[in-house]
């Protein structure tokens, strides 16, 4: 049976959420992964309010869509972020603006709402980040004390083991996409993280290859490293353009740039190899959803998830019940 293949509406916050269940269905997605910013979801009111999950998923149903997954990528990047300048301020209610200290305190509140209202969804995972105290520290210089980073893996920890109690006490699993700027960003850190985490089966991986192809990880490497860890797929795609000139750190240039050292690609159109993936996924017996979180500045988007959505459908295939060669066995 084939997976479920999603459209992760976070870049798509600007319109309702009926008028997007509409498009996405006539496109011919399964589902949604429901971002927690526009009207898509709201976890403070979801946390409390049944009648209020029962409509957002009745929504989807009257378009023939499913949801697998809520998604609260914003609000987690503030648990350990410092916080400290203007860009993080619009994750936030305009009255923490600021005030990092604020904003982190929201953040905490709204992760442990999550769980409760992923689980009022029926759901058992959700995605997000989890910001990082330690990655302005990515190079190291001026150089480093003794225990910088140490004490940046200790303080993630501090900060979401509590968060995580609550998922657990909700049966719901949190999944960290591993990204630059979170706590974990390649297959070393992802695995410190989970030492520092204790190992706790609450945390795990939203798998996205394309935050790992720009640093020169390889993706089917990260699922076989973290087979038991893999609690949800992002498909996206994206493509290293290195010409002598630009470099990976991409020169400062916003996406969709000409020189920038990498950018992100429709589904297809850049260098992940997804069929390997695909191959990876079905030995570790993942069957969950194929999320796709589209992003490509020369492209409209509208066009693009159409094509995504056939992309990943025609790549994906079921695992293999039999050895090939059964059919020559004899008694």
């Amino acid at each position: 049976m084939a997976r479920p293949v999603t459209l992760f509406t976070g870049q798509w916050a600007d319109l309702p959420l009926t008028e997007l269940a509409e498009k996405a269905s006539g496109w011919g997605y399964d589902g949604l992964e429901l971002a927690c910013w526009g009207d898509h979801f709201d976890p403070a009111t979801g946390a409390v309010d049944p009648a209020y999950c029962e409509n957002q998923k009745r929504i989807l149903e009257e378009n023939k869509l499913n949801v697998y997954a809520v998604s609260h990528h914003l609000a987690g990047q503030l648990v350990c972020d410092l916080n400290n300048d203007v860009r993080s301020d619009a994750f936030a209610p305009q009255d923490c603006a600021g005030d990092a200290e604020k904003k982190r305190a929201w953040a905490v509140e709204t992760m442990k709402q999550t769980a409760i209202a992923a689980k009022n969804m029926g759901l058992n995972v959700v995605n997000g980040f989890t910001g990082s105290s330690i990655w302005h520290l990515i190079y190291s210089f001026p150089p480093l004390g003794e225990n910088q980073i140490e004490d940046g893996f200790k303080y993630f920890s501090d900060m979401w083991n509590p968060i995580l109690d609550v998922f657990d006490e909700n049966g719901v699993k949190f999944a960290l996409e591993v990204h630059p700027t979170e706590i974990a960003f390649d297959i070393i850190t992802a695995e410190r993280a989970l030492e520092a985490i204790g190992r706790r089966e609450a945390f795990g991986f939203n798998f996205d290859p394309s935050h790992l192809l720009w640093q020169g990880v390889d993706p089917e490497k990260f699922i076989r490293t973290f087979p038991d860890r893999i609690y949800h797929v992002h498909m996206k795609d994206a493509t290293v353009n290195l010409d002598g000139t630009s470099g990976i750190l991409s020169s400062c240039l916003d996406f969709g740039q000409p020189g920038r050292g990498w950018d992100f690609r429709s589904l297809g159109r850049g260098q992940v190899n997804f069929e390997e993936i695909i191959r990876a996924l079905n030995e570790i017996a993942y069957d969950g959803p194929l999320s796709v979180e589209w992003e490509d500045a020369a492209m409209d988007r509208e066009a693009g998830a159409q094509e995504a959505v056939d992309f990943v459908k025609e790549i994906d295939f079921p695992p293999s019940s039999r050895g090939f060669d059964d059919a020559f066995a004899t008694e």
